[in-house]
């Protein structure tokens, strides 16, 4: 992954890291490395996350715990070049992220294009929960009854929950993304935006223990710190 790279590979992951987990700026994190008397310019650990990012995401993804069966759907809003898109996220009932996508507009095609990512996926859940969206509504049972029709699945028809009272538990999570993006004044283009998004989701998803881990590498038994687990997909 870090092959002919300047830079060690140990920097290169702290860097991406750190700019994922806490609300600090590129600059911030060129002046921090530079105390520790390396010079790297803010525009170098830019791209660093643009790189390795997705790679991590992908490498987490085949480690990534099963979610359960009760889902809370939503869309948040994320500003790009001063216009807001749109983060679409689900959890399961125990708070596990199960999927997120994002994009320009808030349509049926992409909350289609959402769901049918989450089925292919963690399989057909029993029931979502969902606010008062009828596009969000429709998706879901269209594209729950595309898989079971495709599969011949003897699973029951999706269980629809829509009461916006009854979706706190997104609203919730949502905020713990919207913390750390907040600090960075909006992003100044989509396809930047969609992969620091997917490397913030990452970070909350380890943080949340959704990472799978071989039981004989826990020395102390205990769970292994989010800087172990982030170092170990890169391996």
């Amino acid at each position: 992954m870090f092959k002919g790279r300047h830079f060690d590979a140990s920097l290169i992951l702290l860097c991406v890291r750190w700019y994922l987990s806490y609300g600090l700026s590129l600059r911030n994190l060129e002046e921090m490395i530079a105390e520790r008397g390396i010079s790297v310019d803010h525009s170098t650990i830019h791209r660093w996350m643009l790189r390795y990012a997705p790679k991590l995401l992908t490498s987490f993804n085949r480690r990534k715990r099963p979610v359960a069966g009760q889902w809370h759907m939503d869309e948040t809003y994320i500003k790009v070049k001063g216009q807001w898109m749109y983060l679409y996220r689900a959890i399961d009932k125990v708070g596990a992220t199960v999927n997120f996508m994002f994009s320009a507009k808030r349509n049926l095609k992409d909350a289609r294009r959402f769901f049918r990512r989450a089925y292919k996926r963690h399989g057909l859940p029993p029931q979502v929960t969902i606010d008062g969206s009828q596009t969000n509504l429709e998706a879901a049972r269209r594209c729950h009854g595309e898989v079971r029709l495709q599969t011949r699945s003897r699973v029951k028809p999706v269980t629809i929950r829509q009461n916006r009272y009854m979706n706190n538990r997104i609203e919730q999570d949502h905020r713990r993304i919207k913390r750390r993006t907040r600090p960075m004044l909006g992003f100044k283009s989509m396809a930047s935006a969609a992969i620091i998004l997917e490397g913030i989701e990452l970070i909350h998803m380890i943080r949340k223990n959704q990472m799978g881990w071989p039981v004989q590498t826990r020395s102390d038994g205990r769970n292994p710190s989010v800087a172990q687990q982030f170092e170990a997909l890169a391996t």
